[in-house]
């Protein structure tokens, strides 16, 4: 039994389901050269021509750029930067109107080319078989290249998931959309460098087979490339496969040559074969070999409003207005279209003033007779021809009510990701149902509410791991702060026994200095008292009654001594308080002295009074006469105890001139007292006369 690859390189051609067989309408733009670039008055480049993100702009609004110029960067798999096609200057950032079914717009970049077209640096790589493969997919992807049969996927993104498990190479040239020759006239034209190209894709994917499928109603391009390839040093199949839409699909042309079918929701890599757009093909070539990113690409102009159908070399970013205008465009009166794409899987544009991007292979200006337009809607009748014509084997007409109905777990049950938007089944549909508007949009639903999911999934997921990070520094900050606690404890231990050492020290200190304090303030008190309790102590033992208390009686006398010092020292320290004292004692007792003087004067003068009265009166006189020379003899002893005290204290110990002041003024205030007392004595005994 024969191999796969055998089979494949003697002529086997394998079938797909459904298809159709719509009017080529091919002949009116292949018949002539690919005409050159005409140079616009402005280019209009969004930032973003390919599935994936936008880059990072490089330029800003004056700048002057060169063609090949980097406009953006990027380093993400699935970005792919965009380059000045021609050299010019930088008018305009700005949102722009894109060329894309919802008519949106989007950032563009605006140039206004100087007309010199001057060329930057060209990094190329001639000799790609000395490089590496990641270092010819990093290149490719710096040249900006992406999917130019529709899809727009980046292509170095393709390659790299194709390195080390490709068996099978596929450069897909089938071409099968009605009025679209891009392809087929760049076959005709660039034979040879689209075999390069493909030499290019089997250095880095190192398939088994390498294999170039074209329908069978391109006949010179076949041969071109059958011409090319055979001065080929590596040996390139060019394999024809019968005339079918959409035999140019990917998994459908996959089936058609290598009879394999690619699973749901996977990539033709999974079973061992890679698939590369001509244009692609060719724009590798030019990138490796030349230097040269993608900046151009070949677009079929045809539809009955224009004077010439043909293709052109078109730069990136030309409106279409201007592009319609070179071949004598005439727009129909009553229905006016530009449609972008061929008819089948094109959409209308907002208006002829987008420009051309990566993507664009076609623009279509029919009459109202050429392409009909839509009719109403109308009931579907079940007739099943949209699921005959499926090439997926899908079931349109289920798809289409549950995507009415906003059903939307239902269309991914019924693989609605799985349709290629081919527009066969709207094409066989005889309700002019729109089928592929349907399917457009739910599946744009559904990524809307995925992303929403996944959006929705990473906040879950950075909540989550932020509560786990604070959980874990909470625990972390505990176990420092029970470390720490543990550490001083430690410490506390191993300090234990300084710390009774100190406190004993402390206490030794203490009753050091009450020892100190003690023993200066009252040694011979305490020595005084520790005598005197022996002494009674003793007298009890001894029996006595009546203990010796001389040691208590001197004990007394030291007391009164410590008193009169204290006192002493005192009115020393407040000297004119003590004069004042003893200057109003002084007036006070010369007051008592004169009243007293005055009041015995008084008596004297009165008259006799009778002999009772006069007795009564006479003892209580003498009575009081002798208290007050009791009173005054009291006081001049007072007084001389505390005259003798006082010297007897400056004997003992000098004092200071202030405290023999004092002295001075108590011993005359005695004197003065014991003069007034002796005065009162004789004024009592006068009376008494």
């Amino acid at each position: 039994m024969l191999s796969l690859i055998e089979q494949i390189k003697h002529g086997q051609v394998w079938n797909f389901h459904g298809g159709i067989h719509p009017p080529e309408n091919k002949k009116q733009s292949n018949h002539s050269a690919i005409l050159p670039v005409a140079m616009p008055e402005t280019l209009v480049l969004p930032l973003k021509q390919h599935i994936g993100s936008k880059g990072k702009l490089l330029v800003k609004v004056g700048d002057q750029v060169l063609a090949g110029q980097p406009l953006t960067e990027t380093d993400m798999q699935q970005c792919v930067p965009i380059h000045a096609p021609t050299s010019g200057k930088v008018i305009a950032i700005e949102d722009r109107t894109i060329a894309h079914p919802s008519g949106l717009s989007d950032q563009c970049v605006v140039i206004a080319p100087d007309g010199k077209d001057t060329w930057g640096s060209k990094p190329h790589l001639r000799q790609y078989r000395e490089q590496a493969p990641e270092q010819l997919i990093n290149h490719i992807r710096a040249m900006g290249i992406a999917g130019m049969g529709g899809a727009g996927f980046p292509t170095a993104r393709k390659l790299q998931s194709g390195v080390a498990r490709t068996e099978i190479l596929i450069i897909n040239a089938a071409e099968c959309e009605p009025y679209i020759t891009a392809d087929d006239r760049l076959m005709q034209d660039c034979a040879n460098e689209i075999i390069t190209g493909t030499q290019i894709l089997m250095h880095i994917v190192k398939p088994k087979l390498a294999v170039i499928g074209i329908e069978d109603n391109k006949p010179e391009a076949i041969a071109a490339l059958k011409a090319a390839a055979a001065q080929a040093e590596q040996e390139i199949l060019i394999q024809v496969v019968p005339t079918k839409y959409p035999s140019g699909g990917e998994k459908q042309l996959i089936k058609l040559i290598t009879g394999k079918e690619v699973p749901a929701k996977a990539f033709p890599a999974s079973i061992g074969v890679l698939m590369q757009n001509i244009g692609t093909t060719y724009a590798i070539k030019r990138a490796v070999i030349d230097g040269e990113p993608l900046i151009q690409r070949v677009v079929t102009l045809t539809g009955k409003t224009l004077q010439t159908q043909q293709n052109r070399w078109a730069l990136l970013g030309t409106p279409i207005a201007f592009l319609l205008a070179q071949h004598g465009y005439k727009q129909d009166k009553k229905l006016p279209r530009v449609i972008i794409g061929g008819p089948m899987m094109g959409f209308t544009a907002p208006h002829d003033e987008v420009p051309v991007t990566k993507t664009t292979n076609c623009i279509l200006v029919p009459t109202r007779c050429e392409i009909a337009p839509a009719q109403q809607e109308m009931a579907c009748i079940r007739c099943s021809a949209c699921a005959d014509a499926c090439p997926v084997n899908l079931l349109p007409q289920q798809l289409q009510w549950y995507a009415k109905d906003q059903d939307y777990d239902k269309c991914q049950d019924y693989d609605l990701f799985d349709c290629i938007e081919c527009g066969a089944c709207a094409y066989v549909c005889p309700s002019e149902i729109p089928l592929v508007q349907y399917y457009r949009q739910a599946k744009a639903e559904i990524r809307e509410i995925e992303a929403e999911k996944e959006a929705a999934e990473r906040a879950r997921q950075r909540f989550e791991a932020k509560k786990a990070r604070m959980e874990r520094e909470k625990q972390e900050r505990e176990e420092r702060h029970r470390q720490a606690a543990e550490r001083r404890k430690q410490a506390a231990q191993q300090n234990a026994g300084n710390n009774d050492a100190l406190a004993a020290a402390v206490e030794r200190v203490k009753a050091k200095k009450d020892a100190q304090q003690n023993s200066d303030v009252k040694p011979a008190v305490a020595a005084a008292i520790a005598r005197a309790k022996a002494k009674q102590a003793e007298a009890a033992k001894a029996g006595q009654e009546t203990p010796d208390n001389s040691e208590m009686i001197k004990l007394r006398e030291a007391r009164k001594q410590q008193a009169r010092e204290r006192k002493a020292a005192k009115a020393a320290a407040t000297p004119v308080e003590a004069d004042q004292n003893s200057e109003k004692k002084d007036a006070v007792a010369a007051a008592i002295a004169r009243a007293k003087a005055r009041k015995a004067a008084e008596q004297s003068d009165a008259p006799a009074k009778p002999a009772s009265a006069t007795s009564g009166s006479t003892d209580a006189d003498d009575k009081k006469a002798a208290v007050a020379a009791a009173v005054a003899r009291a006081k001049a002893r007072k007084a001389a105890q505390q005259e003798s005290t006082d010297s007897e204290v400056s004997h003992q110990a000098p004092t200071p001139s202030a405290e023999q002041q004092n002295d001075k003024k108590a011993a005359v205030a005695a004197a003065v007292a014991r003069a007034k007392a002796r005065k009162a004595a004789q004024q009592t005994s006068e009376d008494k006369e």
